[in-house]
């Protein structure tokens, strides 16, 4: 029987898993692979050199999938910021009505897309955070435990209890990121009050995705002991594969008077981390992976991987079920 939860009941989608959005990996034929085997497939629009090459990439998904499918757009500190406005309007103006936000000051986006009648679900790493973007009207949070891939904030809470908090705290829907790759963490999910999973890593270990099998053999090769966080020091924490060169970003950080981001730009370098997935050496730049990667033990397609995670939570839920023993009374207090 197939879950149905609030996500599923939003988005119009039949499994509550959302692709999260991923800078060079969130392309057409991932997105419409995701959303064709019943989730929610994240095209990224900074992956795309302008608004209107994110027009064709819409119209490219289009091609692909009759399913719904969302555009993600990350607010990135930057001296010269990329044309937010303008890849927002073109996605609007192209059809999409769902959207992924992150970053720093979302207000001005997404009071854009509510006014266009779309559905926003916002990246958050804190309640604080979780609870502005909630009174700023969008309809679905996604919380980031420190477990995540990219950037997990820097106050180093767990999914776990901020999981448990969302529930406690908030009055709108919320998904959960961080750490999910199978049906089990799908019903932790669901049992800790969120509506689905947002799954980054785990989608870049699919046939579909566009990067190189090298890296998809490195991922399953890896454990959950493979990541590290650069850009401590520079209070915008990420977690990264841990190479190289992202350790040599660590030791610079930690010279005495630390580093500043113009010590490490040339490390750190998208176009770096680019050639990792074009090339297949996961060596060259920096790479965004997740300690999930310590549950990832295979690389099947979108379609095999969603039936099977559906499959699996169903199973657990089930389980759960079982432990209920009937006619027998509860403990008095």
């Amino acid at each position: 029987m197939p879950l149905e939860t609030k996500l599923t009941k939003l988005l119009g989608i039949r499994v509550p898993v959302v692709q999260g959005g991923m800078q060079w990996v969130g392309v057409p034929q991932l997105a419409a692979a995701v959303s064709n085997a019943g989730g929610l497939g994240i095209l990224t629009a900074l992956t795309q050199p302008s608004p209107d090459a994110l027009r064709h990439a819409i119209r490219e998904t289009r091609k692909l999938t009759k399913y719904p499918f969302g555009v993600n757009i990350t607010l990135l500190p930057s001296i010269n910021p990329p044309d937010y406005e303008g890849y927002a309007r073109a996605a609007v103006e192209e059809g999409v009505r769902i959207f992924e936000t992150a970053g720093n000051n979302p207000g001005p986006l997404i009071k854009f897309f509510k006014s266009q009648g779309c559905i926003v679900i916002h990246k958050c790493t804190t309640i604080r955070h979780a609870k502005s973007a909630e009174r700023l009207g969008v309809d679905c949070l996604s919380i980031d435990g420190f477990e995540c891939a990219g950037h997990p904030g820097e106050e180093d809470i767990g999914g776990i209890v901020l999981l448990a908090r969302a529930a406690q705290e908030l009055k709108i829907p919320y998904i959960a990121s961080g750490g999910f790759a199978d049906g089990r963490g799908l019903a932790s999910a669901l049992a800790l009050g969120a509506c689905g999973v947002n799954m980054g890593t785990r989608f870049m270990c699919t046939v579909e995705s566009p990067i190189h099998q090298k890296i998809k053999d490195k991922i399953v090769e890896s454990t959950e002991k493979d990541t590290v966080h650069i850009f401590r020091t520079l209070h915008n924490t990420a977690r990264v594969y841990k190479n190289a060169v992202a350790q040599q970003v660590v030791a610079l950080e930690r010279r005495p008077g630390g580093a500043k981001f113009e010590d490490v730009r040339d490390l750190v370098s998208g176009q770096r981390g680019r050639l990792v997935y074009e090339k297949g050496d996961p060596d060259v730049g920096i790479w965004t992976a997740g300690i999930v990667m310590g549950l990832i033990k295979d690389c099947p397609t979108c379609e095999v991987l969603l039936s099977r995670i559906e499959r699996e939570a169903e199973e657990v839920i089930g389980e759960l079920q079982a432990l209920k023993v009937p006619g027998k009374e509860r403990a008095k207090l």
